[in-house]
């Protein structure tokens, strides 16, 4: 018997001019900026470094002089990672630039860029730990052989940026992808059955319809308008060129790297070897002698106590949600990814009863799933606010679920480029008889109550089915707008105005009341710190509650899983796998991407596939 999915979705839509529409603008508040500024160390606190360093563990030494080299490229996660994760880790490339700004044995950074797989919010947080590490006047230097718009927002942050003179770069500007599967349903015999509610409630338009309707078609030209129009502004501020002449190089089509040198978007066309060549003349080391070079993942093991860089006696707790939302976890040896409610609330409720923090930022980096564990945190958090300041602060995307959880916080903080809101449901319902006609499967049905099979996969609803259908989805839309209402002290007439599905970015979500200040993590702990009543120039201790830990069985068990490659098979088991849960608050995924393309599927086609191949 099939069972009925219900969307809490994010569906990206947003007007074109925000004056046009004065009357939803709200105003932000006067919050601390968290602007990272660089104190010299004095001799005091040097020696004490340097006496700290000699006694540092073996896997903590680093030459004098040392050039720290970050390869930036692929998935980057907002998760801390442990010794035997793999990938990158956000908090650790930030922590690392700021560590490398203060350790005496860093000389410089070499930059390895090329293409990375994380959203917007990612990008901006690095490329700001970037500027911030060129304040302690020290090199940063980037290297680029593969890299397109992402790549280059960061590259042209640092002080110089090569490029060989084989590179493959690709500046032709961004696209949105919105794909239909009307279409291919009606010829397999499978009739979708949606309910939904507002003109923007784009999910059932990609079951439904064959093309992009007319809403649809203005929601994503204005995100790309919102995408693009960052893109060129901060370019032009960082090579000094005027915005007209960013957008005349990205319409010409350039692929030639001479071009890029001639034009000034980059310092010279050189090899990797010959970039390591230029780095010793700046550190006037021999030319046969080796570039002393430490990796990201070792210097990741530094500890900041080691470089003078302790926290104050008050603590800040730090809770990063990331991923899809699932109400329960996994077995032992595979544990669930994303966000388990089960895990979260366990922690949430170990920091409420906790004497020792002054204030919680949760980091969320979301773009929904199951409803209930949406609402189920979304209750502890809003106990956890009664207690103590409680700060939101968004990564990539932060809408749906992801959204449903921050606004229980007292303040919620947004990147710019941060996907947000999506209050809105999609509930919707497959016919699958025409389907099972032609392959000859038959399904009979013994049921006792009127509607015990109003999810019967094989008809489509009768009148009294579609009604009642129609206000189930009503009544959870509903509860979702009020509580959003509420939480952003609204009227539901207003927060009407801005939900029915849609997704902002973190500027437009600011103006209209959903996000009350625009940063990074640094911004959070700066507001915290405020709501908490501590002096701002006072130091905090930032402790990371969600810290992943494995036990022996698990680190044994990914050991051999990935020496066999069987680590693979298993994420793209769980990639496919679908929630018990029946109600979903999810974001729409809608493709988003500069010139390099995607490789990532629309997910109704993996379901329709899924569901084909398991007949």
């Amino acid at each position: 018997m099939a069972s009925s999915n219900e969307i809490l979705e994010s569906n990206l839509t947003i007007t074109k001019n925000q004056g046009e529409k004065g009357e939803l603008k709200a105003e932000l508040h006067d919050y601390p900026s968290g602007e990272f500024e660089f104190k010299k160390p004095g001799v005091w606190k040097s020696l004490v470094v340097k006496l700290r360093l000699l006694t540092a563990y073996p896997w903590e030494r680093v030459r004098k002089g040392s050039v720290l080299n970050i390869k930036l490229r692929g998935k980057v996660s907002d998760q801390v990672k442990s010794r035997f994760s793999s990938g990158l880790s956000l908090p650790q490339i930030c922590e690392n630039l700021i560590k490398a700004a203060y350790d005496p044995r860093i000389s410089g950074v070499y930059l390895h860029i090329e293409t990375l797989n994380c959203g917007w919010g990612k990008i901006d947080e690095i490329r700001r730990h970037i500027l911030y590490f060129k304040k302690s006047g020290k090199f940063i230097v980037a290297y680029a052989p593969v890299w397109h718009e992402k790549g280059y927002y960061l590259g042209c942050a640092c002080e110089e940026l090569y490029a060989p003179p084989s590179a493959y770069f690709s500046l032709y500007g961004f696209t949105a992808q919105a794909s239909f599967i009307g279409g291919v349903l009606e010829k397999v015999g499978i009739e979708p059955q949606v309910e939904r509610i507002g003109k923007y409630k784009s999910f059932g338009d990609r079951i439904t319809r064959k093309n992009i309707s007319e809403e649809d078609h203005e929601v994503l030209t204005t995100m790309l308008e919102n995408i693009y129009g960052n893109w060129v502004d901060t370019v032009s501020q960082s090579i000094g060129k005027k915005k007209e002449e960013i957008e005349s190089f990205i319409n010409e089509g350039v692929y030639q790297v001479e071009k890029l040198k001639e034009n000034g978007w980059i310092t010279d066309i050189k090899y990797d070897d010959e970039v390591i060549s230029i780095l010793k003349k700046k550190l006037g080391i021999k030319e046969k002698k080796k570039l002393p070079v430490v990796a990201y993942k070792k210097y990741s093991r530094v500890r900041k106590w080691s470089l003078g860089l302790t926290g104050g006696k008050d603590q800040i707790a730090v809770i990063r949600a990331s991923g899809s939302i699932s109400r329960v976890g996994g077995s032992i040896f595979e544990p669930s990814s994303g966000i388990v409610a089960e895990k979260f609330i366990k922690k949430i409720r170990e920091v409420r009863e906790s004497k020792k923090y002054k204030a919680v930022i949760i980091r969320i980096d979301s773009p929904g799933g199951s409803a209930v564990a949406s609402d189920l945190m979304w209750r502890e958090i809003s106990l956890l606010a009664e207690s103590k300041p409680v700060i939101a602060s968004m990564v990539d995307v932060a809408a749906s679920g992801g959204y449903y959880m921050a606004m229980a916080a007292q303040t919620i903080v947004s990147e710019n480029l941060t996907l947000t809101g999506s209050i809105g449901v999609v509930k919707l319902k497959f016919n699958l008889g025409k389907l099972h006609e032609r392959i000859g499967f038959n399904n009979e049905i013994i049921s006792k109550g009127r509607f015990a099979d109003l999810y019967a996969a094989d008809r489509p609803f009768r009148p009294d089915e579609e009604k009642l259908f129609m206000e189930s989805a009503q009544n959870t839309y509903k509860r979702f707008r009020d509580k959003a209402a509420s939480s952003r002290s609204m009227s539901v007439d207003k927060m009407e105005e801005i939900a029915q599905g849609r997704v902002w970015t973190g500027n437009d979500a600011a103006s209209r009341g959903l996000v009350d200040a625009i940063g990074g993590l640094s911004r959070a702990v700066a507001i915290a710190k405020h709501k908490a009543n501590i002096p701002h120039h006072k130091k905090v201790t930032l402790v990371e509650v969600s810290k992943q830990s494995l036990s022996l069985p698990q680190i044994v068990f990914r050991m051999l899983t990935s020496a066999t490659g069987l680590d693979t098979s298993l994420n793209q088991l769980h990639d496919g796998s679908t929630t018990s849960d029946v109600v979903q608050a999810r974001m729409d995924e809608i493709m988003f991407q500069g010139s390099e393309g995607s490789s990532l599927a629309d997910p109704i086609f993996d379901m329709l596939k899924d569901y084909l191949s398991a007949l």
